[in-house]
């Protein structure tokens, strides 16, 4: 038995939509084997498909072709996630490191981004104490 790749991932509550399914193909976000997929290639039983959702490549055996999306206690029954444990490890350390990984030139950083990277540089925002005007400051020239 076969189905499509897009109605698969569907039906396997890997995606949403059946439409983003068909843009991730589109896009080349979906291997069948180590090839890229179309949207209408169709999967058979055995079959390896990589999925890549930014930072990390899931990758899941296809134990049964189903075209109606099924429950979610019965996805152990359709499909084996058989991704690597280093790609978790990948997905930790960027959960960890809470870094937006933003293409140079893109954008500027938004004001929370902006306080986050504050943050964790150490940089004291004064505010309204920032004029140092209103002090009278003795300095000591003789020691």
């Amino acid at each position: 038995m076969e189905a499509r790749i897009d109605k698969w991932l569907w039906a396997a509550r890997i995606y949403k939509t059946r439409t983003l399914a068909s843009e991730a193909c589109k896009m080349g976000r979906i291997t069948i084997n180590g090839a890229q997929a179309k949207p209408s290639r169709t999967v058979k039983e055995g079959d390896a498909v990589g999925v890549k959702k930014s930072p990390i490549t899931y990758t899941f055996r296809v134990k049964q072709c189903i075209e109606k999306r099924v429950g979610a206690r019965l996805i152990p029954e359709v499909l084996d996630n058989i991704t690597a444990p280093e790609q978790y490890e990948l997905l930790e350390m960027s959960r960890i490191s809470g870094f937006v990984d933003r293409a140079r030139g893109t954008g500027r950083p938004t004001k929370k981004d902006r306080r986050a990277l504050d943050d964790f540089a150490g940089i004291v925002d004064l505010g309204e104490f920032a004029d140092f005007s209103d002090f009278d400051f003795d300095i000591d020239d003789e020691e």
